[in-house]
């Protein structure tokens, strides 16, 4: 769900993947490292103006 909706808006934020998906920011976050340590996700320029970039 977390790469489906990185694939729709890139610029995403936690938040609003949280209320999306209906889980909690932490649980979003864990999900995040693990599908970047899998190489599926990576993080793409800073915290701010940054974007996210699905890598399958």
């Amino acid at each position: 769900m977390i790469l489906d909706a990185c694939r729709k808006k890139s610029v995403i934020t936690i938040p609003e993947l949280a209320a999306q998906i209906g889980i909690t920011e932490r649980s979003i976050e864990r999900n995040i490292q693990k599908l970047q340590a899998n190489g599926l996700l990576r993080r793409v320029g800073g915290r701010k103006e940054g974007r996210w970039e699905v890598t399958e």
